[in-house]
């Protein structure tokens, strides 16, 4: 095996080692109220942010998706397409949570 050979595989392993990592979601904070999840019933919403988190933009408002729901769990992740929003809009520093209640 050539030098040009184990410079394209040792390339090829890091770029696959590298999308694993970023597509394990290790971005992700669970709440659980009350006695979790009863019914099922998901929303989902995007929270934007600038300047790499430190401005939020979006008025996400968890309480208004709960609604009167008692029991019931919240996840916010670095999913996918949060991904993506970050890789193309990530120079202009915008970037995206997913923000999901499961009630």
């Amino acid at each position: 095996m050539g030098k040009q050979s184990f410079l394209k595989i040792t390339a090829l392993l890091m770029l696959l080692v590298s999308l694993t990592i970023m597509g394990a979601s290790c971005m992700t904070n669970r709440h659980t109220v009350g006695k979790g999840s009863q019914t099922g019933v998901v929303e989902k919403s995007r929270q934007w942010y600038a300047l790499w988190g430190l401005v939020n933009i979006g008025d996400q408002d968890t309480k208004n998706m709960v609604g009167d729901a008692t029991d019931y769990k919240i996840e916010t992740y670095y999913g996918v397409a949060d991904w993506f929003i970050h890789f193309f809009l990530g120079w202009l520093s915008i970037g995206s949570r997913t923000i999901k209640v499961t009630k």
